[in-house]
């Protein structure tokens, strides 16, 4: 595998190694073997990198957007064409079942082409002005170099809502993925080189964490840091980015709850729910974390839920027909024990699953479960569980189960389903997330802006909202002569 595309870092156009020949193993989790050695850089690749992004920023920036956006959609069209090759390599080094995994790449591919398009629609306006001596503009100006740090879940799609939307402003990149899943962005950045891009705008940089936040926040250059991950990092970034004054926009944890109401069809709504909650193990920021379901209803769902929950086909995510694939590292197996222990401990009852799975000789495999009974006194019910797990509780009135939904320091997504007009009225204007899907398990699609509210971010990706995260508003003041 290591010899079908370049396992080393992208920096000023060139791909190289780490001076010193350093390497990272990236490891399979569905069988726990060694995929490919990547060369593994340190703080000083960083800050060369960084260094080759505010050399090429002034001519990018003066491209026009026509331009940028040939190359932009020269990208996509690349990711679509590899389409095949890339999500078998997002399979292997991420777990995700191949149908998911092309289904990402092929988003990520118009997450490109539409910020080509939309790059174009970058407006400025003009103010009318108190005194006619003068001229009022607001024109739009890229923020600079901009570092990029995204985690393993999405290898494809999260890199690209920063990447993309960036360089269509005009902006140029430093980017670092995750120490597990670098060869699916190292396949983008192959398409990027490919489709033209100059060298120094997209640089990719393969370091420990801490030394590339390092580099990002002490060079000046580095004018916007965009970062998806945990709630606790994001604070720290935060904190961080004081400094130097530095802007920042965060995707951060989540803890959604999925709310069903006795209209719904509950053998639909039962399937889109055991889809939402176990599509990539649940580990998906805007995956469903609590499950509400109306007294009238709760024991024909739970039933439903429970079957689809057993049937589901767990595997390599390679193999046909596999629906849920391993998790993605030891480490979430263990905290997903300890979720369930203490849900246990709680009076928390297993309907299905629990443990890890016995069926595989390898790999970081956890059955998907389903669990009932559940109180506020679990973790399950505070901390962002980020696992396989579906916790079922009841309720009654719509008003409190607003409030039980809103009780809690996330505020990324939220899901309702109901017939009824009025209630998904009540429900969307209630309920504090930053997304909210109606009828909807899968929301996400590149047009509509992305992000959460209270603890879980900052800004919106995605939408046009996603391009004003890269853009500086100059306003310009012309005094005409008499």
């Amino acid at each position: 595998m290591a010899g079908t595309f370049p396992t080393q870092m992208y920096i000023k156009g060139q791909w190289c190694d780490a001076p010193d020949g350093k390497t990272l193993p990236v490891i399979n989790p569905a069988d726990e073997s060694t995929l490919a050695e990547i060369a593994y850089g340190s703080r000083a690749d960083a800050d060369r990198a960084i260094d080759a992004a505010a050399a090429a920023f002034p001519a990018w920036k003066a491209l026009s957007a026509y331009d940028r956006a040939k190359i932009l959609k020269e990208t996509a069209n690349l990711m679509r064409q590899r389409a095949d090759t890339i999500a078998r390599t997002l399979t292997q080094e991420q777990g995700k079942p191949l149908p998911e995994a092309r289904g990402e790449v092929m988003h990520t591919a118009d997450t490109f082409e539409w910020f080509a398009e939309e790059g174009k629609r970058v407006y400025g306006r003009i103010i009318p002005p108190t005194t006619m001596n003068r001229r009022h503009q607001a024109i739009a100006h890229p923020v600079g170099v901009v570092g990029t740090i995204t985690p393993f879940n999405f290898p494809a799609a999260l890199p690209s809502r920063k990447i993309a939307p960036a360089l269509a402003v005009g902006c140029t990149v430093v980017s670092r993925p995750d120490d597990g899943t670098p060869l699916t962005l190292i396949q983008m950045f192959q398409c990027l080189a490919d489709a033209g891009v100059p060298p120094g705008v997209a640089n990719l940089v393969l370091c420990p964490a801490k030394e590339f936040a390092d580099a990002l926040f002490a060079h000046p250059a580095v004018r916007k840091i965009t970062f998806t991950g945990s709630t606790a990092v994001g604070k720290e970034l935060i904190r961080r980015s004081a400094d130097g004054v530095k802007r920042v926009s965060m995707e951060l944890g989540g803890h959604a709850p999925l709310i069903v109401f006795p209209d719904a069809d509950v053998a639909q709504v039962a399937q889109a729910a055991v889809i939402g909650k176990f599509r990539n193990n649940g580990q998906v920021c805007i995956a469903p974390s609590r499950f509400y379901i109306h007294e009238k209803i709760a024991k024909d769902f739970t039933e439903a839920a429970v079957e689809l929950a057993k049937g589901l086909k767990m595997g390599n995510g390679l193999t046909d027909g596999t629906q849920v694939g391993p998790m993605f590292k030891p480490q979430a197996l263990e905290k997903t024990a300890a979720l369930i222990a203490d849900a246990k401990s709680h009076g928390g009852k297993i309907l299905t699953g629990g443990a890890r799975s016995t069926r595989f000789e390898k790999g970081y495999f956890f059955e998907p479960t389903v669990i009932r009974d559940v109180n506020a006194e679990m973790k399950l019910m505070t901390e962002e569980p980020f696992a396989p797990v579906m916790p079922l509780l009841d309720f009654d009135k719509l008003d409190d189960v607003i409030a039980a939904a809103n009780n809690t320091p996330y505020g990324l997504a939220a899901y309702v389903f109901t017939n009824d007009l009025t209630v998904a009225t009540r429900m969307a204007e209630g309920l504090e997330a930053g997304i909210i899907g109606i009828n909807d398990p899968v929301p996400a699609t590149p047009q509509c802006p992305f992000g959460g509210m209270k603890e879980s971010g900052l800004g919106r990706e995605l939408g046009i909202e996603g391009l004003q995260s890269y853009i500086e508003t100059k306003y310009v003041s012309i005094g005409l002569r008499q």
